[in-house]
């Protein structure tokens, strides 16, 4: 704010000190938002690693199961069953507030967990080897929906805490030392104004004694 465009009056100190005062508990308040989604966000970045590692571990081993089928049972018989295996369960969407941040919540639940006789397929064209790796992408899907919903958390959790702390910094460096520069020179220019008035006062009744 250039001293030039300040209006020197007693109203505009009054409301500078106002803006202040607010602006310095928009600070406060937002420096305790940012803390809270910075441990927020930490917290679920650590539950997202091992939620990670966890998917992949659970990929790993259907991936394995699959290739034993293909081995005992034949690409026949497992792309057979592959078609013939009843669709998932739709993912469901919702949202959960996380510091005033909307985030996803996501949810995929059979109705029933599935066993050899409610997939879909034959139980008696079918092997082992097949159910079991169909079972282990099951808990996979499951799995992978989970993780979705953390690391897009994740994602909407960072870009809230960069955000914030560019207005902490914003208020901190930019607004708050402005504002109270611009109360300094008020204050300034009306003590400065007061001892003209008071030297003015003092000559005129100097003047007026004499005569």
């Amino acid at each position: 704010m250039a001293q030039t465009t300040i209006n020197p009056t007693r109203m505009e100190l009054i409301k500078l000190r106002k803006k202040i005062k607010l602006a310095e508990k928009g600070h406060r308040l937002l420096k305790e938002k940012r803390d809270a989604l910075i441990m927020e966000f930490l917290e679920i970045i650590k539950s997202g690693g091992q939620l990670r590692k966890t998917v992949e571990e659970q990929l790993a081993s259907s991936f394995r199961n699959l290739t034993y089928a293909y081995a005992l049972a034949g690409s026949i018989d497992v792309k057979s069953a592959a078609m013939a295996i009843k669709p998932a369960t739709d993912v469901s969407l919702d949202v959960r507030n996380v510091i005033g941040v909307k985030v996803p919540k996501l949810s995929y639940e059979e109705a029933e967990e599935r066993n050899i006789s409610t997939r879909g397929y034959s139980p008696v064209d079918s092997s082992l080897t097949i159910d079991e790796a169909a079972r282990s992408f099951e808990q996979s899907l499951k799995m992978v929906v989970e993780l979705a919903e953390t690391e897009k958390s994740i994602k909407l959790l960072a870009a809230e805490v960069e955000k914030t702390k560019r207005r902490v910094n914003a208020l901190e460096y930019v607004m708050i030392p402005t504002l109270k520069n611009a109360s300094v020179f008020i204050s300034m220019r009306l003590d400065e104004m007061e001892r003209d008035d008071f030297s003015r006062l003092k000559k005129i009744k100097t003047k007026l004694e004499s005569k």
